[in-house]
């Protein structure tokens, strides 16, 4: 047992995190203020290989696995959680579940733009009554002759409006309930495909949020991943990679809270000493810097194990769960240390706070979380 990265590893994050923080976090203030979806910085990325970490070589992603994801997306978290959400969407469910269940003929076509960064993937499967329930989608997918017509409105998609290409769940059979659950492919472009304004969000503001409308979009049978009824199934087990990658950017966000809060109580005085010297920061500060470690390990667990090719539902909703609510206690924590300053836009620590707060709600709310780990511990029980 090593709790060690692989060295090769460690250079790519050493090498990762320069970049993020001379490249990514000069511009997250900046964005925050005034969103817009960062596309120049996206292709910087995408030319480190940062936008396609999972996907194989053969479909010109890097190949790195899932513990490479994890450490890579926490490094350009702690720059800007904002890169870091559209680091993990593209990533996560358009490419992984391309490449886990996608014909040669899809995986050829569509994984080498994403993976290049030449297209940016999203994700749709949350409607605005269907969140955290997602067997009650209503979108349709209605067969025709010559493929299906899909009709409905996905919502909280991430990049909506501005991704190239958009896999979305939809249901093929009414009847059926999770089994009723098709994937399908759609391209930016395609007439009847369209979006509402970005949302108005409390943080990640420039990993631009939106509905998707698809009024009667027409998609050819072979955009269709896998069979009909696998949807459901496709995106579950897809989305233990995403919950991964959401406690790998909630390490980064409470990572540079922690760091912030860290410098802050070296540098400032109270009482004729510096701050670090109080107990009354001072622990705050050790608890913030453990749970950190603790959720770190965590992740790099579930990660490591997925690589392995292990079944990690349960190491995945875990990982996450304590990550994300670790990520929320850590950044009310710096606050409280930098104090008044903590709560002015003068120093990032408002910002980490706003931005770690939908760790705890996408992927998964907290709750979900709970409920699939109460099940796996009696379902793959010692």
């Amino acid at each position: 047992m090593t709790f060690e990265l692989p060295s090769d590893l460690e250079a790519l994050r050493r090498h990762v995190r320069t970049f993020a923080r001379e490249r990514i976090a000069p511009l997250a203030a900046e964005l925050d203020r005034n969103p817009t979806f960062p596309r120049d910085s996206l292709r910087e990325m995408a030319e480190l290989g940062l936008l396609g970490v999972t996907t194989p070589e053969a479909y010109g992603g890097t190949g790195l696995g899932t513990l490479a994801l994890a450490v890579l997306v926490e490094e350009i978290s702690a720059a800007d959680a904002s890169h870091g959400t559209l680091m993990a969407v593209t990533n996560g469910l358009p490419q992984k579940l391309l490449v886990a269940h996608g014909s040669e003929e899809q995986k050829q076509r569509w994984l080498p733009q994403l993976a290049s960064g030449e297209w940016f993937g999203a994700f749709c499967l949350s409607e605005a009554h269907a969140g955290s329930d997602a067997v009650a989608i209503r979108t349709r997918a209605e067969r025709i002759e010559d493929g299906y017509r899909l009709k409905g409105n996905k919502a909280w998609v991430s990049g909506g409006g501005e991704a190239d290409l958009y896999v979305v769940m939809a249901v093929t059979d009414p009847q059926a309930g999770a089994r009723g659950i098709s994937t399908f492919v759609v391209e930016n472009g395609t007439p009847g495909l369209s979006f509402g304004a970005p949302e108005e969000k409390m943080g990640q503001h420039a990993s631009i949020t939106s509905t998707v409308h698809l009024d009667d979009v027409h998609v050819p049978e072979s955009h269709r991943v896998g069979r009909e009824g696998e949807g459901f199934i496709q995106a579950m087990d897809t989305l233990d990679v995403g919950r991964i990658s959401i406690a790998a950017q909630s390490l980064g966000i409470a990572r540079a809270a922690y760091e912030a809060a860290r410098t802050y109580a070296d540098e400032r005085e109270a009482f004729a000493q510096r701050l670090r010297s109080h107990q009354g920061v001072a622990f705050p500060l050790a608890d913030m810097i453990s749970r950190l470690e603790a959720a770190r390990l965590l992740t790099w667990r579930a990660a490591a194990r997925h690589d392995e090719g292990r079944r990690v539902t349960m190491d995945a909703a875990m990982a996450k769960l304590v990550a994300s609510e670790m990520a929320g206690f850590v950044t009310d924590a710096a606050i409280q240390v930098l104090g008044g300053a903590g709560y002015t836009k003068d120093y990032p620590v408002e910002r980490y706070h706003r931005d770690a707060r939908v760790t705890r709600i996408y992927e998964g709310t907290s709750e979900i979380q709970r409920i699939v780990i109460a099940r796996q511990m009696y379902r793959d029980g010692d």
